[in-house]
């Protein structure tokens, strides 16, 4: 049930992505933020297909992925990103409007909404987010000041190339994107902070350091029950992923102990530790 909801996300994500672009975006010559960007920028100055582009630029964060997050994630990435290049082959969408403003707005919508419900079915179909956490990772720089730098550059392009005009809209559409996914996504920033309660926080523990590659502390807790409060000895578990990991993690912890108590929290910033070692092997 889990993995068909994960691959329905991922197809309704598809699709959502396809009719931001094809529907509001290529029409009438807009552009959004990161590897989408920079696919639909080189588009516009040349006659390669975007199909063909987004596959190309996004193929080599495919394997940065796996590297990073793992070979299952990969799969899906890959896959997914296959998928919308089909989708914008095969699919005739029809154009919706020519209003710029409304093209922005609602073409960052749809194509937000894509993005957002791909990672919530466990992969990603711009690969500006595994360049961020690649870089984060090895470096004392935050993930949200790389994707930053990225935008700057492409749309300081599109004002030379262009015209300021088309980028200040590209860059409402960007803003209307980025706010459609972390709406999707519930909300979730950078890194999630999870606690975890569960007998088996032993077990949970050596594969969170060993496995997802992160630091955990550990804290003395009593468990309560019942009007008489029974307690009972045990572990309490702490660590801070990536929203990437966060699946991953749900899933793991689901299939050691099905009754673990969680309780996860947004995390806007995070130093030291083991959050930027490498991740699934």
């Amino acid at each position: 049930m889990r993995s068909f909801r994960h691959v329905l996300f991922v197809i309704v994500g598809i699709l959502s992505a396809g009719l931001g672009l094809k529907g509001f975006l290529l029409p009438n010559g807009l552009i959004d933020g990161g590897m989408m960007g920079i696919a639909l920028l080189v588009n516009m100055l040349t006659p390669i297909p975007l199909w063909v582009l987004v596959v190309g630029l996004n193929l080599p964060f495919v394997y940065m992925g796996y590297r990073q997050v793992g070979w299952k994630f990969a799969v899906k990435t890959f896959f997914a990103i296959l998928g919308l290049a089909v989708c914008l082959v095969v699919i005739r969408y029809p154009v919706f409007t020519h209003d710029k403003t409304l093209v922005s707005v609602f073409g960052g919508f749809f194509l937000g909404a894509g993005i957002g419900l791909s990672m919530r079915g466990g992969c990603v179909i711009d690969g500006t987010e595994i360049v961020a956490l690649y870089l984060s990772r090895r470096s004392n720089v935050y993930v949200r000041d790389v994707i930053l730098v990225v935008n700057v550059v492409i749309f300081s392009v599109l004002v030379f190339v262009v015209n300021l005009e088309t980028a200040l809209y590209s860059i409402l559409t960007y803003l209307s994107a980025s706010k459609t996914v972390d709406f999707v996504v519930h909300g979730i920033e950078d890194y999630v902070g999870v606690t975890i309660v569960s007998i088996k926080s032993d077990e949970i523990r050596k594969w969170i350091l060993y496995r997802l590659g992160r630091g955990v502390t550990i804290y003395n807790g009593k468990q309560g029950f019942g009007k008489r409060g029974h307690q009972k000895e045990m572990d309490v578990l702490y660590t801070v992923v990536t929203r990437l990991e966060l699946s991953k993690l749900n899933h793991e912890i689901e299939e050691m102990d099905d009754k673990a108590f969680m309780v996860m929290s947004p995390v806007s910033d995070i130093r030291g530790g083991m959050v930027k070692r490498r991740g699934l092997r």
